[in-house]
């Protein structure tokens, strides 16, 4: 008997779509609550300090980069489906096997096989919501699909520092897993529910024009603004995932429990999940530099008060605008992604592998200066900021050189 042939088409039953949300939610929560709070786990169980977690950071980022790029080929050779199932079970694995050991080594051996099960899922999820639709209503879809990743990864950080207190460090290992098993048992039923559709109208045949002929006045071609994008998207996860490695540090600066960090620092996931609210009803920013050239801005005002504040007020106002920030550019580059390439698969791995060189190039350069100027705590903070600035004056290069050649 023949098998059938991989699931690459859109779905569409909005039902269907829907549940495709549901696999995001229980995704996104899942690798929240071990991803993020690993700094936390690293700290107290192998006393790793600032320098320990960038380094680790930064290697999480740079393999993730790698296996997102080849994770988003893998699915589009064979299916978004095989894809998530694959990643989903290596996940559940290396998360138990995780809380069975003491041994360093072993660990990070575990979390780097966490890691390229992650890599298998993004890609594939972000090109199920997006495969066959038009550009009309691919902005909603996305804009649902950024609401639904960054509200659930947002209510998992601002519970688990609870959650650790409560139940103890393994539940960063047993909630997940269970989280996992629950999203694999629903994506086997989803694949058999989506073969039974008819396929889905290839974009091409909608009678919706793409925005670059619909109404669209900027001398940038599209194709640009996709570039310009890709490279503001990892600068933002740059600064995240370098703020992210440091929490443990600054909940100690600013004497705040596992708990209480876990409240406060999760402030800029909910202003992102808002942010990605009012981009979807609000299309005027699509190809507008403008907006990428503000956001980029705030980026680095506020990822600078974070890092050096001993004001948990100051702290507060800057995840607000930090959040806002990052809202733009990561919903830029996954809709410029989805909507410029044909290729949904590959196209959702570049777009994570962008930001896994960012998740890397942050950590690693806070480290770096952390190294060469120990004697200055906030060394970290401002080798990542020439870093962004670089990458400020590399956007507008792009910019002004596309409407030159034009």
């Amino acid at each position: 008997m023949s098998q059938s042939p991989p699931l690459h088409r859109g779905i569409t039953s909005r039902n269907l779509k829907s549940a495709v949300y549901v696999l995001e939610g229980l995704n996104a929560v899942s690798t929240t609550l071990f991803f993020y709070y690993l700094y936390f786990y690293t700290q107290a169980q192998f006393k790793f300090g600032a320098l320990e977690n960038l380094i680790l950071a930064g290697c999480l980022g740079y393999s993730y980069a790698c296996g997102a790029y080849l994770a988003g080929r893998f699915a589009q050779r064979f299916g978004y489906f095989a894809a998530v199932k694959l990643g989903v079970a290596m996940m559940m694995a290396a998360f138990l096997a995780c809380s069975l050991t003491t041994s360093l080594k072993l660990t990070l051996g575990l979390v780097l096989l966490g890691q390229a099960g992650m890599c298998l899922t993004w890609p594939a999820l972000e090109a199920l919501v997006s495969e066959g639709e038009p550009p009309a209503r691919l902005q909603g879809l996305l804009g649902i699909y950024n609401f639904v990743w960054a509200t659930s990864s947002a209510v998992a950080y601002f519970f688990e520092g609870d959650l650790l207190e409560h139940w103890g460090p393994k539940s960063m290992f047993f909630l997940p897993a269970g989280l996992l098993l629950v999203e694999f048992i629903l994506v086997i039923w989803l694949e058999r529910a989506a073969r039974r559709e008819p396929p889905a109208a290839p974009a091409d045949a909608h009678p919706l024009l793409h925005p670059a002929s619909e109404g669209y006045r900027s001398p940038v071609s599209p194709k640009t603004f996709l570039r310009m994008s890709l490279l503001a998207n990892p600068m933002a996860y740059l600064a995240i995932i370098t703020i992210i490695a440091m929490t443990p540090t600054l909940a100690r600066r600013l004497n705040f429990s596992p708990k209480v960090a876990g409240f406060m620092f999760s402030i800029w996931f909910f202003s992102r999940a808002l942010a990605f609210v009012g981009l979807r009803l609000w299309p005027g920013w699509h190809y507008r530099f403008r907006f990428l050239a503000w956001a980029y801005a705030a980026l680095m005002v506020s990822f600078g008060a974070m890092l050096v504040t001993l004001d948990w007020r100051v702290l507060v106002v800057a995840e607000v605008i930090l959040g806002a920030a990052v809202g733009l550019i990561y919903y830029s580059s996954l809709f410029y992604s989805m909507d410029v390439g044909d290729t949904k698969g590959e196209h959702g791995g570049i777009h994570e592998a962008a930001i896994g060189l960012g998740s890397g190039t942050g950590p690693a350069m806070a480290a770096l200066a952390l190294t060469l100027f120990p004697q200055h705590s906030a060394s970290g903070a401002w080798g990542v900021s020439v870093v962004l600035l670089l990458g400020l004056g590399a956007l507008f290069y792009m910019r002004f050189k596309d409407r030159k050649a034009g």
